[in-house]
């Protein structure tokens, strides 16, 4: 059994680094599956692993978003949503057939995908896979910072059965006292509260805000893309100087 799943982890990790996964990790999220609706908790199974993996956003793609126009919001929209997206979930795919031939469930979770438009909330959230999984923290723009990318990255996640383990110890919140990103979100959504795991988002985050800038944002440009949170965080900035 032990070697079947090394067979597989081998698989899984061959298939990421070919579709040019910057980082990736695993991580045991069964005390954080009340998350997923019940038909998704009961397709993967009762010993959940989370399979996260990350490919980072072109620099210039973000720090144009500092411009404000329409031109930098489309080329952001195309690079580092929809090609980012599409690669995230052509690896996810794969990695979910390379589990279910050896015998496990797995269930892709895709890149983007609101399934509650209100509370911009998805299938399962990629951010907590990652930070069970040790690749980053959560900020207090409410996404998950890496010590390589800051959060200039996207992630995707495959739930499964297959037994792997961690392979590292989660981050604790490194933002100290930044307030960049709550200082520059034009729709004051963020309350600047740090990350607790035992709190709602809510606490730290207005959906409500952000949704209502956005549609107002997709009105006047036809785009509902922002990222000024993204672009700000001094993590993500270093990270062009480094890089």
């Amino acid at each position: 059994m032990e070697t079947d799943v090394q067979r597989v982890k081998q698989d899984i990790e061959r298939i990421l680094e070919s579709a040019g996964v910057s980082v990736f990790g695993y991580a045991d999220v069964s005390g954080v599956m009340d998350q997923i609706d019940a038909p998704h908790r009961e397709a993967v199974g009762e010993r959940p692993v989370a399979v996260s993996f990350g490919i980072g956003l072109p620099h210039p793609v973000v720090d144009g978003l500092q411009a404000a126009s329409v031109d930098a919001a489309r080329l952001y929209k195309h690079h580092a949503y929809d090609v980012i997206n599409l690669r995230l979930d052509l690896a996810a795919s794969q990695v979910t057939q390379a589990i279910q031939r050896a015998g496990f469930r797995a269930l892709p979770v895709p890149a983007s995908q609101r399934l509650d438009g209100a509370e911009l909330r998805s299938l399962f959230p990629h951010k907590t896979a990652a930070h069970l999984a040790g690749l980053g923290w959560i900020g207090r723009n409410c996404l998950l910072i890496t010590p390589e990318f800051g959060p200039r990255i996207r992630f995707a996640t495959v739930l499964t059965d297959l037994p792997l383990k961690e392979a590292a110890q989660r981050m604790s919140p490194r933002c100290g006292n930044c307030t960049a990103c709550v200082d520059v979100c034009p729709a004051r959504a963020l309350t600047g509260r740090p990350f607790d795991e035992s709190e709602g988002r809510d606490l730290r985050f207005a959906a409500t805000h952000c949704r209502e800038h956005l549609t107002k944002k997709r009105e006047r440009t036809g785009l509902d893309v922002c990222g000024l949170c993204l672009y700000v965080c001094p993590f993500g900035r270093s990270a062009v100087a480094t890089g």
